[in-house]
This record gives C-alpha cells, sequence and structure tokens, in this order.
C-alpha cells in the first residue's frame, strides 16, 4: 500500500492528468457567489463552457451560488449552471440560507431538493444543507437531514460501496454545531473523504478519523478564476485546482482509508441546576425549530424546519397538536383569545384555531415570512419582504401595509406610544405611525452592504432615544423624534444582541467577545455602567437580552444560557443546554418565566424558586 501510494504521488508530480487508467473524475464548483452583472457572472460561464468540453463523471456544485440568496440571484446563476452537460448536484451554502427572500424555499424550488445522493461507479456522493437558516449562526445540519443521511446510507452502501461526503462547511467544531452528529454517522460507513467550500482556500483537516478537505472558491483572487478536480480510484485521492485556461495544479493526495476509528467528540456538558432556579426541558423536536416561541395561559406556540406548526402544553410539554404548512417555519407565533397566527414561509399568514391547530383561514402574502411579529391589544405588528403590516386580529383583517422597504424584516419590532420601530435588510430602521403606518423618518449607521445595516435587532426605545446595534460592531443612539444621530460608539464589538431593563434606563448589549455591556440610558451621552463577562467566548448569535424577575438573560451561539444578577450586575452562572443557537429568550408575560428554543429543536423552561 505505501509503496503504491509513493509511485502514485511520483507520478503525480511528474504526469498530473496520466495518474491512472480510469478514475472516477469529479468537476467540483463552490464559493461562485455570482450576482447579476458582476465579474463572477462571466467567469462561471467559462468554466461552465471548460467544464462541458472536458471529460468528468459528475459536478459537484457545493454551496455559495449567490451572495444574497435572492429569487433573482438563485434564478439567474442556475439559468448559467444549467447549461452543464454533465450529470451535476446541488447544496446551496450560507449565502443561500442567511438571507433568502423566500426562506430558503426558493433553492429547493428551483433545484429540487436541498440535499442530494448519487451513485458513481463505486462510490455514494451524498450532500445536505447545512445552515446557518435565516439568522447569523453556525453551520447547523437540520436533525430530519440527520435522520436522512443515515437512513441512506443504510440502504445505499453495499457490495463494496465506497462513501464521498460534501457539504458546504467543514466538519469541525466552531463551524458546524451538531459536527460530532454528522461524523458519528459517516464513521459508521467507509467514508474515504469530506469535501467542503466556506473558507475559499485548499484547506486539508481532520473530521475526526475522516480525511476533511477545503476546496477553493471560483475567485481565487489575483484576477486568477478556476474551479476543483477530484479524481479518486481505489487506492488514493488526488485533489487539483484548474484556473480557467491553464494546466491544472495538484493541491493534495491521500490514501484512501475505509475503515476510521471511532470520533470521540467534545461531549455536552453536564450541568446542575444552580441553587435558587429551576430549569427543565420540556420539548425535544424531530426537526430543528428557528422560530421564538409564542406564549399564552396554557401553551407554547413554535414552528420547525419540516413547516409544522406546533402547540405544546406549558406546563407539562405534552403536544396539544402539529399543523403542516407547506414550508421551514422562522416566524414567532402569536395568539390572540383562541387564534393562532403563524406567519409562513410559502407567502402566507395562517390563522389557526389555538385548541387543534385547525387552519381557519389562509391569507396570500407577495413573499415569505421569517420576522417576529408583535401582538399588542389585539393587533399584530408584522414585518415580512419588503414589507411591514398591521393586523386587526379580532377580524383577520390587514389594517395597513408598507412596502417601500428594499428588504426583508427580521427581528420583532418595538410599539410604544404612538410610535413603531423596526429594522429591515436595507440598511433602515425606521419611526412609523402605529396607527396609519406613515413614515416618520428612517435611518442608516451609512454603510452600503445591507449586511452591515440593523436588520436584526429590537430596539431599545425610551422617551427621548431609539437604541439600535448592528453588524457594522457599532451601539448607536437615535433621537426618537428627528431620527438624527445622537452619538455612536465602537468601544466593543457590538453586533445584533440588545435589550434592556424594565423601565427603559438601561441598555443591554451581548457582544462578539461575549459580555454584557450595560448602558445607562438617563444620560445625554454614552455612558457605561459596566461590562460583564457572560464566559460565553467569541459570540454572533443575534439572540435578544432579556430580564426577568431580577435576572438579566443571555443566549449563545452554542447553546448556553448565561444569567447575570439585574442589581449588583454580578455573573451569575453560564450553562451549556445544547450546541445549536439559542433562538430568543422569551418571558411569559403572565408569570415572568423564561422560555427558550434552540436550533437543534429543544425548548427549555426557566425560572427562579
Amino acid at each position: 500500500m505505501k509503496l503504491r501510494f509513493l509511485q502514485l504521488l511520483v507520478l503525480s508530480l511528474l504526469f498530473p492528468f496520466a495518474l491512472i487508467a480510469n478514475p472516477t473524475r469529479f468537476f467540483i464548483l463552490t464559493d461562485v457567489h455570482v450576482t447579476p452583472g458582476n465579474p463572477n457572472e462571466s467567469k462561471l460561464k467559462e468554466a461552465v463552457e471548460e467544464i462541458n468540453n472536458s471529460k468528468a463523471d459528475a459536478v459537484l456544485i457545493l454551496g455559495d451560488l449567490t451572495n444574497e440568496g435572492s429569487d433573482e440571484q438563485l434564478t439567474n446563476v442556475k439559468g448559467i449552471l444549467d447549461n452543464i452537460t454533465l450529470p451535476s448536484f446541488y447544496i446551496p451554502g450560507n449565502h443561500e440560507n442567511n438571507w433568502s427572500q423566500s426562506a430558503t424555499k426558493t433553492f429547493i424550488d428551483l433545484w429540487g431538493n436541498d440535499r442530494f445522493v448519487t451513485e458513481v461507479n463505486d462510490l455514494v456522493v451524498i450532500g445536505c444543507n447545512c445552515g446557518p437558516f435565516m439568522k447569523m449562526g453556525d453551520g447547523h445540519v437540520k436533525q430530519e437531514d440527520l435522520h436522512w443521511l443515515k437512513a441512506t446510507l443504510d440502504r445505499m452502501v453495499k457490495d463494496g460501496k465506497r462513501v464521498v461526503s460534501v457539504n458546504h462547511y467543514p466538519l469541525r467544531k466552531d463551524d458546524l454545531d451538531n459536527y460530532s452528529d454528522y461524523i458519528k454517522i459517516l464513521e459508521q460507513y467507509p467514508t474515504i473523504i469530506h469535501l467542503n467550500g466556506h473558507y475559499h482556500k485548499y484547506i486539508p483537516y481532520p473530521a475526526g478519523d475522516i480525511q476533511g478537505m477545503m476546496l477553493a472558491a471560483l475567485d481565487r483572487g489575483n484576477n486568477e478564476y478556476g474551479y476543483s478536480i477530484v479524481d479518486v480510484d481505489n487506492d488514493s485521492i488526488f485533489i487539483y485546482s484548474k484556473p480557467l485556461g491553464n494546466d491544472a495544479e495538484q493541491k493534495a493526495s491521500f490514501p484512501v482509508k475505509t475503515e476510521n476509528k471511532p470520533f470521540v467528540a467534545e461531549e455536552l456538558q453536564s450541568f446542575s441546576v444552580p441553587e435558587g432556579f429551576v430549569i427543565e426541558k420540556l420539548w425535544t423536536d424531530s426537526a430543528s425549530i428557528f422560530t421564538r416561541l409564542g406564549i399564552d395561559d396554557n401553551n407554547i406556540y413554535f414552528g420547525n424546519s419540516l413547516g409544522y406548526a406546533k402547540a405544546i402544553d406549558k406546563k407539562t410539554g405534552d403536544l396539544k397538536w402539529a399543523t403542516p404548512t407547506g414550508a421551514s417555519l422562522f416566524s414567532r407565533p402569536q395568539s390572540y383569545n383562541s387564534k393562532v397566527y403563524m406567519p409562513g414561509g410559502v407567502h402566507a399568514m395562517f390563522i389557526m384555531d389555538t385548541k387543534d391547530g385547525s387552519i381557519l383561514k389562509t391569507i396570500p402574502s407577495s413573499g415569505a415570512y421569517v420576522a417576529d411579529g408583535l401582538a399588542i391589544d389585539g393587533k399584530l405588528y408584522q414585518g415580512g419582504y419588503k414589507k411591514f403590516e398591521k393586523w386587526d386580529m379580532q377580524a383577520d383583517t390587514l389594517m395597513w401595509r408598507m412596502d417601500s422597504l428594499g428588504n426583508y424584516c427580521q427581528a420583532a419590532p418595538v410599539v410604544d406610544g404612538d410610535d413603531l420601530f423596526f429594522g429591515a435588510w436595507d440598511t433602515f430602521l425606521r419611526s412609523v405611525d402605529a396607527d396609519s403606518g406613515k413614515l416618520n423618518w428612517k435611518w442608516s449607521n451609512g454603510k452600503t452592504a445591507n449586511m452591515l445595516g440593523p436588520g436584526n435587532v429590537v430596539p431599545v426605545v425610551t422617551d427621548t432615544k431609539v437604541i439600535t446595534v448592528a453588524p457594522d460592531r457599532y451601539m448607536t443612539a437615535i433621537d426618537r423624534n428627528t431620527g438624527e444621530t445622537i452619538w455612536r460608539v465602537n468601544n466593543h464589538k457590538y453586533r445584533e444582541s440588545l435589550g434592556h431593563n424594565a423601565d427603559n434606563t438601561r441598555a443591554y448589549a451581548k457582544t462578539m467577545d461575549g459580555e454584557l455591556v450595560i448602558v445607562d440610558l438617563t444620560s445625554p451621552d454614552f455612558n457605561e455602567i459596566a461590562c460583564v463577562d457572560l464566559k460565553l467566548g467569541y459570540e454572533h448569535a443575534p439572540c435578544i437580552v432579556a430580564e426577568s424577575d431580577g435576572i438579566i438573560y443571555a443566549g449563545s451561539r452554542s447553546g448556553k444560557i448565561a444569567a447575570v444578577d439585574a442589581a449588583s450586575l454580578e455573573h451569575l452562572w453560564t450553562i451549556p443546554v445544547g450546541v445549536s443557537e439559542v433562538n430568543g429568550i422569551d418571558i411569559d408575560p403572565a408569570t415572568g418565566d423564561v422560555f427558550i428554543s434552540l436550533i437543534e429543536g429543544t425548548i427549555f423552561h426557566i425560572k427562579k424558586k
């Protein structure tokens, strides 16, 4: 085996395309990042033409086909890739999942699925979507996709078949939150390599005991563009960079290994419930949960990645009902009297019966909903794609719609008196008359990139100020009446996580360094009261910060919950309740109890004794 590999290595250096008689060959494109009219568009067309004039067994496209995942961008890039004459297989990347105007549905509509499996000679090639889904976060493989991965490999890996695993993210901690679950499935089969993009460079790495390899983007810098070639024979795997119009260059080679040592992951740390608190798991779903939680006197409402709207008993966690809606759900449900409003991922608002989940009405919409709505006094304030709406929940009628937004809303709005405040992914934070929907003002941080604006932050509102943070890493105070900037600071790495105390005299901001910054809002100037280490490490989850019963709660990208005493501002505890992002911290208005959902499909109840 060693002699054979050394011989192949020497041959590969001398004759990179005369290695073996009949290897299985893949052309691989990843991180294409095409928008209509950008340089990558014309270079992708060149790559497709070159691929069509070459020989391979299949073409794999490993995500980030676009920059923002809009319907226009996806349709445009599909029109180019449809010209590939070889068998081709597609999965999305974070740029298709994170900013999708269709709540990730258009990719599935265009390509038929967001996962694939195919047999190529003696290889089973398998890949699935790995997020992150509609907000900043680590990569995540949906729970149903893990079940599919195991069942599919059980069915197909027979008679000497070997497995080639692909997706957009590397199988590593801090890249994919449930990477260990993925590896533990792959190691049960003769998996010879995992191929992925995302980092835009050729980087080998260990995925447990499985060989991992990151592949370069279409744009390699210095005006060089290209794709990758992967050759597999009985004994070896060869990775090549193929610059457009130039000869291929070998980047790596590996011996084929069909037996992998059992993977020992860093297991979820067990935790003891802090003294004086109750922490209990109420629910574990068969799919992933991307929504925050709606709460009423009896139930908790949420949606999952399979498109089911669900209700569980608030006290026991027993399932009350589950109703299919047709696409993944991302918006927080809101209840009123005997009805639940469930903003859908299929361009519709669903109105359901709280008792049995039956759909009372389906009201078509001009786009998917991914924003968290806010229900006050029988009125629902709900953002959508390029729009914001106010609904009468008693009459089930639309009161007004603002349709002048340049992109979609995501975070919950704030209603204070006659004013409504919300952000959108078009760089603007808006103040609107809550009764009429008339614009009072709109504010921008000056950044032209949508991704740097206040698109996924719940602002903090006082009598005179509106406080916001954004991925440009600034905290800003805006004059409530005029929309003029009062002050801006970047003394910490602020991002999208914000909250406040009961009387709005203090703002709480979670930073990218895992700190909680407490700011005095009674001061005319920026006045930092304290900075508390939450023991979270590097952070980017947009989960809000919330205070209840004298405790400040913050959630992390990696399943940790932190608590700080609101009076003393002392860190009380940080505990891991899972491995994936905390979607939100929702307070029961009747009891002050805290309920949280995690992307991995769990719901927890937290309260002081």
